[in-house]
């Protein structure tokens, strides 16, 4: 399997659970250079809320969400 990772040249979120028991764990570099790390399911959530409201897809309409 490729490694998911996001990097500043593959800009992105990634999480991971591999188990119902494990904690979660995520990452994001958003393009414009913030980048971002979380281990836990609340603040992986809390990581995925903010990358969403802030980063990646809220440049592309100028923040206008």
């Amino acid at each position: 399997m490729a490694d998911l990772t996001p990097t500043p040249d593959r800009p992105g979120l990634h999480v991971s659970k591999p188990s119902p028991n494990a904690p979660a764990t995520g990452s994001a570099v958003c393009h414009c250079g913030a980048t971002a790390t979380a281990t836990g399911d609340a603040q992986v959530k809390a990581l995925v809320e903010g990358y969403t409201a802030n980063h990646g897809a809220a440049h592309h309409d100028g923040g206008r969400r």
